[in-house]
């Protein structure tokens, strides 16, 4: 069991050389630790909440200073984790902050688990299970976009909808129940599939929203494919906006994948530089860069195939586009900017079906349209509306459809004429799927496979 009344403390901030770290505590001494530790340069034992007061951390049994800092005092109900919670921001260096960790600990502090102070604030209150889980998706947010979709969930958007839905179902059950313990004539009737009707769309548009929001999430995989010096590192830093890839007119120069990620539409695109993919490789080498190309190209998501648009159509062309097979693709022409391109009937005929865009990497020329491509490639040329919450949980989908299954084999039930204690046991199901998204159902083992993927002091 969880509990709330021991005093725990963690090093807030990450571990490294910086200008600023920050210890954090929180628990009913919270404030006495404090007090041990810091010696305000005014003298003044008194903290005033939300007041940074400047001084000198000690340590308490030789009253030596440890380093200077600021300290805050943020009492109960009104902190992160609805407890006294005291923050020390020292100095950020390793041994600094382990130190007055240390201290912390030696005056009666145990050390956070990942993600404790987090879940303090769910089971105080201060956030509901999607929130809390939106804490970390701010944290690790690659992109604006993403950034966005976790601030909307952080403030309570997806939870508010949920809890629209769950209140509509929790009525009908209370209903349905009741109609199993009381005879007819002692409830009043109500309405069962009108609602049930209701509950469908607002589920269905909150899935309809999840694969965009895993997309903002989680990032797409792209993996850059073509024979040697077609322009694939060329293309890459292009899309970075860099010189993260070595570039040589010496075919093969790429010899093993490279990977990093760019902010595409404001989409994680995780970018795979691969070695060209010829039939017959020059060496060992070159063989085993070309068998890593082709496994990239299984693991990604979209294909970006490049082509050199001012020389012919070769063999190895007709083989890759082969391997791509029927997964998500975009044709990349490149070095548009060169004479001697490629007839227009040829590159038709080559991977039909496929968007395809005219780029010179060198130059930059058509970066942003394929970047707008890429885009449209990946969200199905849909818009995002801003005001919509996105959900960007896989955990959250997963829930989202079971409670939809049930909600429709209620209102199926329902409309057989099947009894109430038969229909009742699918809303309650729907009941207990959405409560599992915004916390009002959850075992103490998923709490635990949640926050165990938060950093420690957060």
């Amino acid at each position: 069991m969880y509990t709330l009344d021991d005093t725990i403390a963690a090093i807030a901030t990450s571990i490294g050389q910086s200008g600023i770290g920050i210890v954090k505590i929180s628990g009913p001494e919270a404030l006495t630790i404090g007090q041990q530790l810091f010696r305000s340069a005014k003298g003044s034992t008194d903290f005033q909440p939300y007041r940074l007061h400047y001084g000198y951390i000690v340590d308490p049994t030789s009253n030596s200073r440890v380093d200077e800092g600021l300290v805050v005092y943020m009492p109960k109900p009104h902190s992160y984790t609805c407890q006294d919670i005291i923050e020390i921001q020292a100095h950020g260096g390793i041994v600094p902050l382990r130190r007055i960790l240390e201290l912390t600990l030696s005056l009666g502090a145990r050390p956070a688990e990942a993600g404790e102070m987090t879940l303090r604030a769910f089971l105080n209150g201060r956030l509901d299970l999607a929130q809390a889980e939106a804490v970390l998706d701010v944290i690790e947010a690659k992109t604006v976009a993403a950034l966005r979709v976790a601030t909307e969930q952080l403030s309570g958007s997806l939870s508010a909808q949920v809890s629209e839905v769950r209140a509509i179902l929790l009525d009908i059950l209370a209903f349905l129940e009741a109609s199993i313990d009381f005879v007819e004539d002692e409830i009043p009737a109500q309405e069962v599939e009108g609602p049930l009707n209701d509950v469908i769309a607002p589920l269905e548009m909150l899935l309809q929203s999840a694969d965009h929001g895993l997309i903002y999430r989680q990032g797409v995989r792209a993996a850059i494919v073509g024979r040697p010096n077609v322009g694939k590192s060329s293309l890459l830093n292009a899309l970075l906006r860099g010189n993260r890839a070595i570039v040589t007119d010496i075919p093969g120069t790429t010899r093993d994948t490279l990977e990093e990620t760019a902010n595409v539409g404001g989409i994680p695109l995780v970018l795979v530089d691969t070695a060209g993919i010829r039939a017959q490789p020059a060496d060992e080498v070159e063989r085993i860069g070309v068998d890593r190309s082709r496994a990239a190209l299984g693991r990604a998501d979209i294909a970006l195939m490049v082509i050199d648009g001012s020389s012919d159509l070769e063999s190895g062309d007709y083989e890759i586009s082969q391997a791509i097979g029927s997964k998500p693709a975009l044709l990349i022409i490149n070095k548009h900017d060169l004479p001697g391109r490629l007839r227009s009937e040829v590159i038709a005929d080559f991977l039909p079906g496929v968007g395809r865009v005219f780029i010179s990497a060198l130059t930059r020329q058509g970066i942003a349209e394929l970047e707008e491509t890429l885009v449209d490639l990946i969200l199905g040329g849909s818009v995002t509306i801003a005001d919509t919450p996105l959900v960007s949980n896989p955990r959250h989908k997963t829930l989202l459809q079971r409670a939809l299954e049930h909600t429709k084999a209620a209102l199926s039930a329902q409309g057989d004429g099947v009894t109430p204690d038969l229909v009742s046991i699918d809303v309650r199901e729907a009941v207990e799927a959405l409560g599992e998204i915004t916390g009002e159902t959850v075992t103490e083992d998923l709490l635990d496979t949640i926050f165990s993927k938060f950093c420690i002091g957060k």
